[in-house]
């Protein structure tokens, strides 16, 4: 079979697997398996393909079929312009996240601001502000032991561990000092939720989806604990679920917050929080 035949088979394959873009996964599988970008495989599509590509290819595409991320059996995801290791030990950082850096980083002025990303995971979060602001002093918190591993992975990889420090911590029980900026993006699906979502999301962990039989509950004890953690004029940033912002705009005004208000992302769903703090 040639490139062409072979992404064909495996687009038409995807699409009887209902999996979301098809074509477009067949491609970043078949430039995985031969190191090839995607680009390259347009100039190749009457190349045949030998056995020994194919056999790990066809192992990829059966994976993927049956629901395992894209990212997972890529072993990287790119997020901020930055490429990320990504496997089974943190969440795969989804575009809203990716928003809610792009939104950070239109609104910090200044440049050595003290930071905390509350439930690192992956450490996307942590580690694209800390490019974006090389003088800012970071703290990346996670109560995953595997997710702070995979985490000081992707500092390494991108040159950033002198910039990111790294803490096992529920929320901010282990944190000392004050911050002018926290940002989380903790896990805030209900318990009660579980059979609604995809296979692909149910192979991240646990821990980095699920809150309580509520689904804010984690959010809520963030909003509780952040006052004593923010330098005067500090700014509070969640990422949010679905239907969960007016509950959560009343917390955070019945714990005394300024300046709160919300934002949608490229869906029109409402997901982003911001508040200050004294």
């Amino acid at each position: 079979m040639t490139v062409l035949e072979v992404l064909q088979a495996t687009t038409a394959y995807f699409k009887k697997h209902k999996i979301e873009s098809p074509r477009l996964n067949a491609e970043h599988l078949l430039a995985h398996v031969l190191g090839r970008n995607r680009i390259e495989l347009y100039q190749e599509f009457e190349r045949v393909l030998t056995e020994s590509e194919l056999a790990p290819l066809r192992d990829l595409v059966k994976r993927r079929g049956e629901g395992e991320p894209l990212q997972h059996l890529l072993g990287t995801v790119e997020f901020c312009g930055h490429v990320f290791l990504c496997d089974k030990r943190a969440m795969v950082p989804r575009p809203e996240t990716e928003q809610l850096v792009e939104i950070i980083q239109s609104r910090i002025e200044n440049r050595k601001s003290r930071i905390v990303d509350v439930g690192t995971g992956s450490g996307v979060i942590a580690l694209s502000l800390a490019a974006k602001f090389p003088e800012a002093e970071i703290l990346a918190v996670d109560i995953s032991d595997d997710a702070l591993a995979l985490a000081q992975e992707n500092a390494a990889r991108l040159n950033l561990s002198a910039q990111v420090q790294f803490l096992r911590s529920r929320l901010l029980e282990n944190i000392e000092g004050a911050f002018d900026l926290i940002v989380a993006n903790l896990p805030y699906i209900s318990t009660q939720d579980r059979h609604t979502l995809s296979g692909e999301v149910s192979h991240d962990p646990e821990i980095a989806l699920f809150a309580g039989a509520r689904g804010d509950e984690l959010v809520r004890e963030l909003i509780a604990q952040a006052p004593s953690r923010l330098r005067p004029g500090g700014m509070l940033t969640l990422e949010i679920g679905l239907g969960q912002n007016e509950a959560l705009l009343s917390a955070l005004a019945e714990k005394n917050y300024r300046d709160i208000y919300s934002q949608n992302d490229y869906s029109g769903v409402t997901r982003f929080l911001f508040a200050r703090y004294g």
